[in-house]
């Protein structure tokens, strides 16, 4: 009977004392959905899934929907660092991170600017400038960084190639 009565005891003190389990934490092949802020070195806000942030800082697209973004822990599509900043975080944990270009986009490649003759670039009314930005067969995104009169340099690298980024991430949800 004492013992029966200390253990009540024990377990009355642990959940007065807000002692409870562990919470769960995010695991790879979880699919989890995080809000976050991505910012440049110096602070500037490229991309959120906050839309009040979006305004504030002056990137906010209408036809985008703000919402948490969702992927599956370890699985593909996600950058390395950021996979890795989620994983181990508990529901309404938040976390800043800076990842080096290995960790996001990878190292800037000179050998991806190549020249691209004119004629193999799709008919367009005005000339090719500087800045364009064209889509490839396969939907990645490219750039002109130089034309002439017979070819365009086009970089091939993500935009984000090169460049630590900083991101602030707040776990929303963990679904096994």
């Amino acid at each position: 009977m004492r013992k029966l009565l200390f253990i009540l005891a024990l377990a009355a003190i642990l959940l007065i004392s807000g002692c409870s389990t562990p919470a769960e934490v995010a695991e790879e092949g979880d699919n989890v959905t995080v809000d976050y802020v991505g910012e440049f070195e110096n602070g500037t806000v490229f991309d959120t899934s906050i839309e009040e942030v979006a305004r504030e800082e002056g990137i906010h697209n209408p036809a985008r929907s703000y919402e948490p973004l969702g992927f599956t822990l370890g699985g593909e599509g996600m950058i390395k660092g950021f996979d890795s900043a989620v994983q181990g975080m508990a529901v309404g944990e938040e976390k800043t991170v800076q990842l080096s270009p290995e960790q996001a986009y990878g190292p800037y490649k000179e050998e991806l600017v190549r020249a691209v003759p004119l004629g193999d670039l799709p008919n367009t009314t005005t000339p090719y400038q500087i800045g364009d930005r064209l889509s490839t067969a396969y939907g990645r995104q490219v750039v002109i960084v130089d034309v002439n009169d017979t070819a365009a340099m086009i970089d091939f690298n993500h935009p984000m190639a090169g460049k630590t980024l900083k991101f602030n991430i707040t776990l929303v949800s963990i679904e096994e």
